[in-house]
């Protein structure tokens, strides 16, 4: 049996070897000497270097954001774009999304396990907020819940991961008011 806190350890382990190294030049040993465990420790769970990012990787990108209901869809996407700025922003996200995005463009299973976990969790997320919003009577019926997700994301990921600049709380407003209006105007004809 696996005691978890080992797991755990490994987890962590890997998650600051990522931050510090990237995916390149991490390896088994440093995330081992990391952790504080032995090499074995690590075999016992993962059968490679490869195996062991992508399943840490994919149970953090898959974990379940709360999804905001304020009441609003404005509430909704503020609440939203908040948290996922934040977590853009995070010191270990901000130093591992960009070099796994790299690593994906080489390496065609990585692409693969990025691409899965993450659509699985935006599809949640655009169906839960534009329904929510449609419910209300705050979006038009037919409103592409994939359309939101790419806007709301899209420019969020630009500016924090790829061009590395700050956001304010001022540039969410204006996010916000923008990714609303460009959803009403894509869905009237």
């Amino acid at each position: 049996m696996l005691r978890g806190d080992i797991t755990v350890a490994i987890r962590n382990a890997v998650m600051n070897e990522l931050a510090e190294v990237g995916y390149g030049r991490l390896s088994i040993e440093a995330v081992a000497r990391r952790a504080g465990v032995g090499k074995t420790a690590i075999y016992r769970r993962w059968s490679n270097k490869l195996e062991m990012v992508m399943e840490i990787i994919s149970d953090v990108a898959e974990r379940k954001v709360p999804l905001p209901d304020t009441g609003s869809f404005a509430g909704d996407l503020a609440l939203l774009m908040m948290i996922v700025s934040k977590a853009l922003q995070h010191r270990i996200a901000s130093q591992i999304i960009p070099d796994l995005m790299a690593e994906a463009a080489r390496n065609p299973q990585i692409a693969e396990t990025l691409q899965r976990a993450l659509r699985t969790h935006q599809q949640a997320v655009g169906d839960k907020l534009v329904g929510q919003a449609v419910a209300r009577g705050e979006l038009p019926e037919g409103t592409d819940p994939d359309l939101a997700v790419d806007l709301i994301l899209g420019p969020l990921y630009w500016r924090l991961a790829v061009a590395r600049q700050p956001l304010g709380d001022d540039d969410l407003v204006r996010l916000t008011a923008a990714v609303t209006a460009a959803l009403k105007a894509a869905t009237t004809e």
